[in-house]
This record gives C-alpha cells, sequence and structure tokens, in this order.
C-alpha cells in the first residue's frame, strides 16, 4: 500500500514538472519594437475596401491562449460592420486555429511580414488601403478588451477618423517570429 502511494505520488510529481516545464514560464518584461514600414497588403486585398484586420499567428506560441478568445470577440463585434478578418500563420509551422476564429481568412504571405519581431500581432489597414495599425493586441502578461489597443482603432476608423500607428513599442507576452 505504501509502495503504491509513493509511485502515484512519483507519477503525479513528474507530470507537474513536465507540465511546469513546458508550459509555465516566467513573464519576460522587454519591450518589442513593432515596425510596420515594410508590411503591405497582398495584391489581391490592396486597394480601397473594407478595414482589414491580419492576425499574425504562430501555433507553437503560448502567447497566442490570452488573445484567441479577444480575437474571437473582435470577429464578432466587427465583422458584420464592414470589416474584414484575416490570417497569417507564421511560415513553416503547424496548426490549426480554434473554431472561434474559423473565420478568419487565411494568407498564404504578406509582404514584408518576414521582418516581424514578434507574435501574437495584429495589423490594421484602413478602407483607403493604408496600414493605420501595426502592433500587440495590448500590452502586458494577458491580452483582453479591457487592455486593448484594437477596439479603438477599428472604431475610430470605421468613422472615418485617420490612424496612423504603425510602430509600436509593448511590453507583453510575445514569441518570436
Amino acid at each position: 500500500m505504501v509502495v503504491a502511494l509513493l509511485a502515484g505520488a512519483a507519477i503525479l510529481w513528474q507530470a507537474y514538472t513536465t507540465f511546469q516545464a513546458r508550459y509555465l514560464r516566467p513573464f519576460d518584461n522587454q519591450a518589442t519594437l513593432f515596425d510596420g514600414s515594410q508590411l503591405q497588403l497582398p495584391a489581391e486585398l490592396a486597394g480601397p475596401g473594407p478595414v482589414r484586420v491580419v492576425h499574425f499567428w504562430d501555433p507553437a506560441c503560448p502567447c497566442n491562449v490570452g488573445n484567441q478568445q479577444h480575437l474571437g470577440d473582435l470577429v464578432s463585434q466587427f465583422a458584420g460592420q464592414g470589416v474584414s478578418f484575416h490570417v497569417l500563420q507564421k511560415p513553416g509551422s503547424h496548426g490549426q486555429l480554434p473554431a472561434n476564429l474559423a473565420a478568419l481568412k487565411p494568407l498564404a504571405s504578406l509582404p514584408g511580414s518576414e521582418h516581424l519581431p514578434a507574435s501574437p500581432a495584429v495589423a490594421i489597414w484602413d478602407r483607403q488601403g493604408r496600414l493605420a495599425y501595426f502592433g500587440p493586441y495590448s500590452e502586458g502578461a494577458v491580452c483582453n478588451a479591457s487592455n486593448s489597443f484594437i477596439e479603438p482603432i477599428i472604431q475610430a476608423l470605421l468613422a472615418d477618423r485617420p490612424v496612423q500607428a504603425s510602430n509600436t513599442l509593448a511590453v507583453g507576452c510575445y514569441c518570436p517570429w
């Protein structure tokens, strides 16, 4: 009985340490510069049209967990208001978006994306096809609507107010692109 208890405790300890080593990471308090000067829409999306949101996604990045619910909320809130949502998956990565993000239209490539510093990130183009915002969804360890940069930017663009924030410096949970 004691041997079985000790074996069970050892198995639980091993599972805990494996989980901790694989999934728990300390918050990296390093600032990241998001420079959108080289980003361009693909030819089929360039020019006048709806407000376009491109989500830069690395399936292996644990930082995506915090922003996927928020991104799903953005799609629900703005897709019917003249905003199109797209996703660019990190080249060479493998994975599938969660069901709540099935409405995102996949892009095969996006000119300038090879220079992305980190993900998750988002780029937003206005109705004239000009890059209005490039950077993180928010600042800090987690991303949600209460600390998001995105809702006010989309609302301003839908109201035809100009936004120019294609270079941002932020501290948050990011993975190298």
